[in-house]
């Protein structure tokens, strides 16, 4: 296999490459655009049945026909060509600046309200309780499917009304209107104490563009403020992004220990066997001096957060706090067309000793749970608690006899989290 230098490849969702230029914009010529590129790039284009692509309204209904369902159900998929360029180059996308999910016991609740967004002028924080979204009872659209469709599609001046309850348990309604959103990228860096030692966290929410200059500065602030001894990135709610970010960070976090080393390694299908290639972790540009990494996680912890997992445990310890990861170990590369972006798996990724059939997740080293009672960044937070527990004595704070049932449990519960429903792209922004 060949080794390329740093940032080669620049995404794990979406790597640079580009089919014959599109003219034939008709159903008919966009549905054949798709057919040919999944006939020749798909990773899985052996297990896709024979269909005709003329005979399909649309090339989102052929993609959905032709995708191999034991594996990709939303890995392989189709945007527009604007809300990519939005989310990749700016972090931005179309939205309320809202993210939720589903508690065991059935409530909705806020996950992260965006600041400067409409969510978060409108009152909604973490924790509260979505009540009702356009007039129509949570419960009877989570009973029906109608949830995401509630929420109107992602345009522009699309006003939404929710109806919500607070920590205090007033009910609140408020009326918001959609518009371009920015997702900060790197927040809440801080060091904190555990048990005397110096623990450096910050929470990293998407690997796009912007997210080089974030990273680099958080790992120069804590440089600054005197070093830590352990770092704790939080994940809990990146679905991915760029490859070369993942690199960037893995970089930043295996400084010398890794420099030079092999960070990923692309599979393709048979058609493609010559892309084969092995990229290696960036030269160190500083140097925290970490001997281990702390991540907190939950099933919506995907792809690069994954693969920056993965790439980092052959040379670095690396914990997981919180909850079983998405289970994304394949990349997509993105081929335009038209007005719009057809994004199908097209290699595998694995580390420099071949590992990387993690369809199931990564499970918690630590289980700890999603605490929306706490802020993001408060150390009484179950996980970052969890996560702190584990920088100052080196082990759970609960036994391993019963570890395995926490772990089984915080599963069944983390996965009952929303899915962003019929949009793969939304998945990966994680947010309305």
């Amino acid at each position: 296999m060949r080794r390329f230098a740093p940032l080669v490849f620049f995404a794990l969702a979406f790597a640079p490459l580009s089919a014959t230029a599109q003219t034939d914009c008709t159903t008919g010529g966009q549905n054949k655009f798709v057919g040919d590129v999944m006939n020749h790039w798909y990773y899985w284009y052996r297990e896709m049945p024979s269909v005709d692509p003329a005979t399909f309204p649309s090339p989102e209904s052929l993609l959905e026909a032709l995708k191999f369902r034991p594996l990709d159900t939303s890995f392989s998929y189709i945007s527009g060509r604007a809300a990519d360029q939005a989310f990749y180059s700016d972090s931005q996308f179309i939205g309320l600046g809202l993210s939720y999910r589903l508690d065991p016991d059935g409530a909705l609740r806020v996950t992260q309200a965006y600041p400067n967004s409409p969510a978060s002028e409108g009152g909604l924080d973490r924790g509260q309780e979505l009540l009702a979204i356009g007039g129509v009872d949570v419960q009877t659209l989570l009973s029906t499917g109608q949830l995401g469709a509630a929420f109107g599609p992602s345009e522009i001046g699309v006003t939404v009304t929710i109806r919500f309850r607070q920590a205090d348990g007033v009910e609140r309604e408020s009326t918001m209107v959609k518009r371009l959103v920015d997702i900060p990228t790197v927040s809440h860096t801080r060091v904190l104490d555990a048990g005397g030692r110096r623990v450096g966290y910050f929470m990293f929410r998407n690997f796009v563009q912007p997210s080089f200059g974030a990273l680099s500065q958080a790992f120069t602030d804590l440089l600054t403020a005197g070093g830590v001894d352990d770092l704790v990135i939080d994940l809990r709610y990146n679905g991915g992004g760029l490859v070369s970010v993942a690199q960037h960070l893995g970089g930043l976090v295996g400084a010398r220990r890794t420099e030079g080393q092999i960070f990923a390694q692309f599979v393709h299908n048979d058609k493609n066997s010559t892309r084969n290639v092995a990229i290696d972790f960036p030269a160190a540009l500083l140097d925290l001096g970490l001997q281990r990494l702390i991540v907190i996680t939950t099933p919506s912890s995907a792809s690069a957060s994954e693969l920056l997992i993965n790439a980092l445990r052959p040379f670095v310890p690396v914990v997981i706090v919180g909850n079983n990861t998405y289970g994304k170990p394949v990349g997509q590369y993105s081929f335009n067309f038209c007005d719009k972006v057809l994004h199908p798996v097209a290699f595998s990724l694995q580390n420099a000793l071949g590992q990387g059939d993690f369809f199931g997740g990564f499970a918690p080293d630590c289980a700890a749970a999603d605490d929306v009672a706490h802020a993001i960044g408060d150390p009484a937070e179950a996980s970052l608690a969890e996560a702190l527990h584990y920088a100052a004595n080196g082990r759970c704070s609960v036994s391993s006899a019963s570890l395995g049932a926490v772990r089984a449990a915080s599963r069944a519960a983390g996965m009952r989290e929303v899915r962003l429903p019929a949009d793969p792209f939304r998945e990966l922004v994680g947010a309305w």
